[in-house]
């Protein structure tokens, strides 16, 4: 079968920055973005990001230093891109990640 999680975000929610753990997590993920389009937001430091329209309907993958190094996030539903509001209503993700055996292999 297939190894996915699934994330199921009101349209008020939010997920709080993050880096993802090497000991648990593959060298790839890769997300479905279902239902509704997303901001997210990169981040290396306090004055360096990047905020990343996800389309819904999407596939979107992050590995290496954007995963490890960077700090994501989906921001709350008053995000915009290039002065667009991007109105999120319920998000669903599909995400599937990489083996931690891969992330070894890798290194």
């Amino acid at each position: 079968g297939i190894n996915a999680e699934y994330g199921d975000l009101h349209e008020d929610g939010y997920i709080k920055p993050h880096i993802d753990s090497v000991k648990f997590c593959g060298a790839l993920v890769s997300g479905l973005s279902l239902l509704s389009d997303a901001v997210m937001r990169l981040q290396l430091d306090e004055s360096n990001y990047v905020d990343v329209l996800i389309p819904r309907l999407s596939v979107y993958i992050m590995s290496n230093d954007i995963r490890y190094k960077y700090t994501h996030e989906i921001l709350p539903n008053v995000a915009s891109i290039c002065g667009r509001k991007v109105n999120r209503t319920r998000r669903i993700t599909v995400m599937k990640r990489s083996k931690e055996s891969d992330h070894s292999s890798n290194s």
